[in-house]
């Protein structure tokens, strides 16, 4: 993995308001409560936090709007990306969007694989990391040491060597009183709480098995580039990054999937299962060595089994969804126009949806200010453990259980990285052949 320099943390004044502020009471954080409390007011907006991003891709600059629109008293001060088109793009729609926010000059737009360590030095009080998944674990780390809030776009990591630093860095933010923020939103959802706390009072009885499905369209839609002339390798793999293992994780079952078994850990009250199987492969050739479909089935105490579906082709029936069946009824959600419960306590959410992406924002903000940080680091790393089991699985053909997925040694990311680096790509998967390490 690239190699960091940590930042020491020393307190401020500034930065002393922003861990005690406000004694408003916390709401995104007890998600997984049942009677999931909101937060409805912060701590007076007396100190304007300042706001840095680290990867200036789509989803990034989303994350940056959303930030900016959660508190009034908000900036965006810093952006960091290795491509000077990209950052300029997002500083343009961003200026567009919230010109009175973006406070953000030239000294201030950081290039380079180290231009994340920039942001994170300078005076920022919340740093927003959107980068490819590879590089998450140690943008996690640099922002804790330094005493930032964080907002982790998912995946956490793409192998359990960096599943196991976020994890240290989840812990030792929640020792700082620091925030951390999940890109695995669903638990944002007022419709899918609404949902749980049906559960959770008996309206489907203990539950017997899930069914998560993401079927979509190709990520190839999105992120597929052809190799421009005079690119080097990493440049080139950059650009078109959930096509390789080492930097999406396999966004088919880490991305899609991950979100999937967010929700599914979350209807099992964030038990995680004991080990999977799994059966998948690559139906479309292209440059890469992820797969394009795959299958996974967990298995948790007292037989319970969750079943995970995932397809990334065009053409095909598109379906995100959750079946959560119990011993007295189903509960469906992504079928129809609003989650629904049937059985002998039949119900249906008909109250109107929020946006899942601005709300978790909201309320990070709003915890921040409280003093009170919404820490989702544990959850969203015990999330991505979950995928990469999952992924372990399906490329092997093996069953693996939930310590063997976090204890193994398989690191995917190269250390030392640079634009002339030399990436020895692995092989697509070969279940039987594909070795588990």
């Amino acid at each position: 993995m690239i190699p960091m320099n940590d930042t020491q943390f020393h307190p401020s004044t500034r930065r002393e308001f922003l861990k005690s502020a406000g004694t408003t009471a916390l709401g995104g954080a007890l998600a997984g409560a049942v009677s999931f409390p909101h937060v409805l007011s912060g701590a007076p907006n007396t100190e304007t936090l300042r706001i840095g991003l680290v990867g200036c891709g789509g989803r990034g600059t989303a994350a940056a709007f959303q930030a900016l629109t959660a508190d009034k008293n908000t900036v965006l001060v810093a952006l960091a990306d290795v491509f000077d088109e990209r950052l300029q793009k997002s500083l343009g729609t961003l200026r567009k969007q919230v010109p009175e926010r973006v406070k953000v000059d030239q000294a201030h737009c950081f290039l380079g694989f180290d231009a994340y360590r920039r942001v994170i030095a300078s005076d920022v009080d919340v740093v927003l990391l959107a980068t490819p998944p590879a590089f998450r674990p140690q943008h996690l780390k640099t922002a804790v040491d330094a005493g930032k809030h964080s907002f982790a776009e998912c995946i956490a990591a793409v192998d359990a060597p960096g599943i196991r630093s976020f994890l240290r860095s989840s812990e030792t933010a929640a020792s700082k009183n620091l925030g951390i923020l999940s890109g695995f939103c669903w638990r944002y959802d007022n419709s899918a709480r609404a949902a749980l706390q049906q559960m959770r009072a008996g309206a489907i009885g203990k539950i017997r098995a899930i069914y998560a499905t993401y079927y979509r369209q190709s990520f190839t839609l999105h992120y597929g580039k052809q190799r421009r002339p005079g690119e080097t390798d990493l440049q080139w793999q950059i650009r078109d990054w959930p096509d390789f293992l080492w930097l999406g994780g396999d966004l088919c079952i880490g991305l899609s999937g991950g979100h999937s078994v967010d929700k599914m850990s979350w209807w099992m009250n964030d038990v995680m299962p004991n080990k999977a199987l799994g059966v998948g492969g690559r139906q479309f050739p292209g440059e890469g060595n992820t797969f394009d479909h795959a299958q996974i089935i967990y298995e948790y105490a007292e037989g319970v089994r969750g079943f995970l579906g995932v397809r990334c082709h065009d053409g095909c029936h598109n379906e995100n969804a959750d079946y959560i069946i119990g011993a007295d009824g189903v509960c469906t959600i992504g079928r129809g126009v609003a989650p629904s419960i049937t059985g002998a306590r039949p119900w249906r959410f008909t109250e109107k949806r929020n946006r899942m992406h601005q709300t978790e924002h909201d309320e990070f903000f709003a915890s921040i200010r409280s003093g009170r940080p919404i820490n989702d680091g544990r959850r969203m790393a015990h999330t991505s453990l979950m995928t990469l089991m999952g992924r372990m699985a399906a490329y092997t053909g093996q069953e693996i259980t939930w310590e063997q997925a976090l204890n193994s040694q398989e690191q995917l990311v190269p250390d030392n990285l640079g634009w002339n680096t030399k990436i020895q790509l692995t092989p697509p998967p070969q279940p039987g052949r594909t070795k588990f390490f």
